[in-house]
Formats: C-alpha cells, structure tokens, sequence
C-alpha cells in the first residue's frame, strides 16, 4: 500500500500583516513549511506534493527539499487545494495524508500513528484533534449522543451552539486515495466562496463510514498559526521542545529560559550552555564546552573543551581547547586552531590562527595566515585592504608582534621574529629578526636568547 503526502501552503496569511508569505516565517530558523515537510519525509513513498499559491514562486525557491510544487491559482477553500493535487497523484497512492504548512509543531510520531490508525480502520477518512480551551480559528468536531463523529463545522460558520465546543479539528488527515478523489467533486461551495475539506467528513458519515479521530496526546501539537501573537506562541513552544530534547541528551542549559538554539544545531555531551546564548542555524558544539553568557554562534563549528564568553561567530571554526571573550568576533572564514585564545575586543576574519597563538586585546586580524605559538600584542591590526583589494598577511611560528603594530598587507613575518611595540610594518621580515619603528626597520638579528 503507497502512502502519499499532500501538504497546503498556498494561503496569504493576511492576519500576519506581512510581504512574506506566511508559510516562510521562521520558527527557530526554519520556515514553518519546513516542519511539515520533515513532519512527512518517513512516512510516504513518494516526495509529498505541496499546495502552493501566494507568492508561489517565493516559496518554491525558498524550500530546498525533494517536493513536488503543484500550484492553486486561485484560493478558493482547503478542498478545492487537494483538488489542484489531483492531477500529480491519482493513480500513485492508495493513502494520501493531507497536513497544513502553517502547523509546525506537529511531530512526524504522530502522524505515523494516524497512518497506522486510518489503515486499520478500514474508513475512508480518518482525522486529528485535540482538546483546549482557545480556539485560534480551528473547526468543531462535532460529535453524537455515541460519541461518533458527524461532522467538523468552520469556526466562520458555526453556530454559537458549536462554537462552545472544545474538541478542535488539527487538519491533519489520511484519506482513501481513490474515494477522496471521486468526495472531492461533491464538495458544496460555502457562503464564503469556498470549497472546505472538512465537508468530506460529513460526507463520509452521510455514506455510512465511521469516521475515527485520533486525538493528540499532546494538544500543544495541534496549536496553529494565523498572526505574529501565535508564532511567538509556537516559537516559545518550539524553542522549549528543543532545549528539552538537548537537556535529556546531557547538555545543562542554566536557565533554559534564556537560551536559543536552532532545530539543525548540533551540541555534544557534557556542555554547559549560560544564559541568553543563541544557537543558530547549522552550528554544532562539541563536548565539554562552556559557552555564554551572553554569546551568539551562526553556522559555525565549535570543539570540544571550548569556552566563549560574550561574543559572536559567524561561519566560523573553532577548534579544541580555544578560549575566547568577552566581547570578540569571528567573521566568515576566521578558524581558530587548538589551544588558541583571544582576549577581549579581538576581531577575525578570512584568516587562520595557528595552535597554541595567543591574540590580544583590541585587535583585528584579516585575510592573514598564522603560525603556531604566535604573540598578538594588544592593538594589532592588519592593514588588509587598500580601497579596491584585500591583500593577504603572512607570520610564521613563534612570532612576537608587539602591541600596536600595523601590519600593511601584503607582508610577511619570518619564525620567530619580532615587532617592537607601534611598529609599522611594510615591508617583509625575515626569520629572527627584530624589527621596530615607522616604517619598521630591522635592528637585529635575533638568537635564542631572545
């Protein structure tokens, strides 16, 4: 039996107040249709089918997932939407599951339970609900005196009788394939205009079929989006479903709170995590770190045995055993190898600092290449770009560059050599050698002594 998926994201989302569609808006870092989309991927034989409209070519272009995009040209209610699939999937699936973009925090375990559950049944629909005191728009599930479903009633068309319900439709179906198809063309249009989905439930009832709803265990799962107010909602409960997945995996948050980590974030055992840190995008952090307070890491590669204190790193890799902060900033392209530190105020970028070198304070380091063992005195700059290029800056091992000295790219400093405090350094330096002045000259060779 093939299993197909069918996902609706077609809406403006009007109550947003946006130019972005609202199926894009981030929740931790990913865009809500990304959710459903992973919420789907195990459980289907074939790339789900997304139901896109406003903006289409906006969406499509912002998923980078195997999907196939069938347009809705006119948004004319949630059943003529399944309609539009019809084309790209009759034929290729006995069970269609039908899920909403705008819904992710529903969890892909229990959309594997309603498959399981619609299979054993034997009806032709089989729904998802949850029970709750706020509404947030869903629809009634309307029930007899058995307790057998009859019925779900649009919130924008029930009476106030229904309205008093508390059991709310998820919008998360499974559907036999070929009767849903043949359901579809039934559907009335509503006084709205629309063509609803749930009328096919009380068309199933009207034919005989029992109607099973599998209810959320946990009703958190069925909280929808509609405006800015519920996706903080469903960004607070996102952000404590992952630190929680974090914290039972040996990671300590101190105040869970405070600290902001992205669903693609990797972190290791043994990690402790300060308050009001962030967490973002494809960044991993290895074991046995401490990072934060106060700290941001964006599609970076920490170690293990690490410790950031107040600072920022953007594309960045930090190996083992480096130490940083407070108030520091890598850039795009700054690596920092094992056993490095960089004190206060340090600034990288587009550059390579060897194991074992130490940068101080009030610093900047571009497009430069360093060895190990290196002494970065406080106030160091290099000189990187002239106004139309960036030039690269070179220094060996063992390399004192004493505080303040400007380093005017391109240049290079020979292992082992030194720069005397405020030194401009324009020309290159040979090994073991001591440089010192403006513009910095040689003054001696320097032994082992020294």
């Amino acid at each position: 039996m093939r299993t197909a998926s069918i996902i609706l994201a077609a809406g403006q989302g009007t109550r947003m107040h946006s130019k972005l569609p609202k199926v894009l808006h981030l929740v931790a870092g990913k865009p809500m249709l990304w959710y459903a989309i992973q919420a789907v991927r195990a459980l289907v034989d074939l790339p789900p089918a997304i139901v896109v409209g406003y903006q289409a070519e906006a969406v499509q272009s912002a998923i980078n997932e195997d999907a196939l995009f069938v347009l809705q040209e006119q948004q004319l209610g949630t059943g003529h939407a399944v309609k539009c699939a019809r084309s790209a999937l009759e034929g290729r699936a006995d069970t269609l599951l039908v899920t909403f973009a705008d819904m992710p925090l529903l969890r892909s375990e229990s959309l594997a339970r309603l498959v399981r559950m619609h299979q054993e049944s034997g009806s032709p629909v089989t729904m998802t609900s949850f029970i709750g005191d706020e509404a947030r728009g869903f629809g009634r599930v309307v029930r007899d005196a058995a307790g057998k479903v009859t019925a779900i009633v649009e919130q924008a068309v029930a009476t106030p009788e229904q309205l008093k319900i508390r059991e709310y439709n998820v919008s998360a179906y499974c559907f036999d394939a070929e009767w849903l198809w043949g359901a579809l063309d039934q559907v009335p249009v509503s006084p709205k205009g629309e063509y609803y989905l749930t009328d096919v439930v009380g068309m199933a009832v009207e034919q005989g079929y029992p109607v099973e709803s599998m209810i959320l265990e946990d009703a958190s799962e069925g909280v929808g989006l509609n405006n800015r107010v519920h996706l903080a909602t469903v960004e607070k409960l996102m952000r404590a479903r992952i630190n929680e997945k974090w914290m039972l995996a040996g990671v300590t948050l101190v105040d869970p709170d405070a600290t902001y980590i992205e669903v693609e974030v990797m972190i290791g055992k043994d990690t402790v995590i300060q308050p009001n840190t962030h967490l973002r995008g494809k960044s991993t952090i290895g074991e046995d770190c401490e990072i934060g307070p106060d700290t941001t890491v964006i599609d970076s590669v920490v170690g293990s045995h690490v410790r950031l204190v107040a600072s920022v790193l953007e594309g960045a890799q930090v190996h083992d055993h480096v130490t940083m902060g407070p108030y520091c900033h890598l850039r795009k392209g700054a690596v920092l190898q094992e056993g490095v530190h960089l004190g206060n105020f340090g600034e990288v970028k587009d550059s390579v600092l060897g194991p074992g070198t130490k940068m101080g304070h009030f610093s900047y380091i571009g497009n430069a290449t360093i060895g190990e063992n290196v002494n970065i005195g406080a106030g160091t700059i290099t000189c990187n770009y002239d106004g139309e290029t960036k030039h690269p800056t070179e220094i060996g091992d063992d390399v004192f560059i004493g505080s303040d000295t400007m380093l005017v790219a391109p240049v290079k400093v020979g292992d082992r050599s030194k720069t005397g405090a405020g030194s401009v350094v324009t020309r290159d330096v040979p090994q073991d050698t001591l440089v010192m002045g403006v513009p910095a000259k040689e003054k001696r060779k320097l032994e082992k002594s020294d």
